[in-house]
């Protein structure tokens, strides 16, 4: 049986912008799995590889804020254990743990800015971030012996900041 062109198309939409497994896709529009299977072959073959197609409106739109979300989501678990780790070890001399805390200010600083080029409306959480990880520079290198105190108020604070700023 012959399907029609728009047919073809809605498979291909469910599949790159539905981002429907191919089966769901083919399900949906009213085609065999076998059939929907053979278009995405030959539409790559003719340069329109429905992989990348998804790929790329992966990253775009809504898709660039939900993987940008993902991201900080991954780096700020990856932070907090990274602070407490420093904190609790006490055979890391303080003025170590206070470059150790720097760096690590500045990569929140770094992510945060990436995040923002990424999902804009994540902007005003990005500016937050920053503020805290100027200060926590700031502290560590004009008041190293209170970076204890001033961790053990940012880690609270910073998940408060991703509950009002990041969603």
């Amino acid at each position: 049986m012959a399907h029609d062109p728009e047919t073809r198309e809605a498979v291909r939409a469910g599949y790159v912008f539905q981002r429907l497994t191919l089966e769901q896709a083919a399900g949906k529009a009213g085609v065999g799995l076998a059939t929907a299977r053979r278009w995405k072959s030959r539409a790559a073959a003719a340069g329109d590889d429905w992989d990348k197609a998804r790929a790329t409106y992966s990253l775009s739109g809504e898709g660039a804020s939900t993987i940008a979300q993902l991201v900080l989501a991954d780096f700020l678990t990856m932070y907090q254990a990274t602070v407490e780790a420093v904190r609790d070890n006490p055979n890391v001399p303080a003025m170590d743990r206070a470059e150790m805390l720097s760096r690590l200010a500045d990569a929140f600083q770094k992510t945060m800015s990436a995040v923002a080029k990424a999902a804009p409306e994540l902007g005003r959480y990005a500016v937050a971030g920053e503020l805290l990880g100027d200060l926590a520079t700031f502290v560590a290198e004009r008041y190293p012996q209170h970076m204890a105190a001033v961790h053990e108020i940012m880690e609270p604070f910073a998940v408060q900041m991703a509950r009002k700023y990041g969603g």
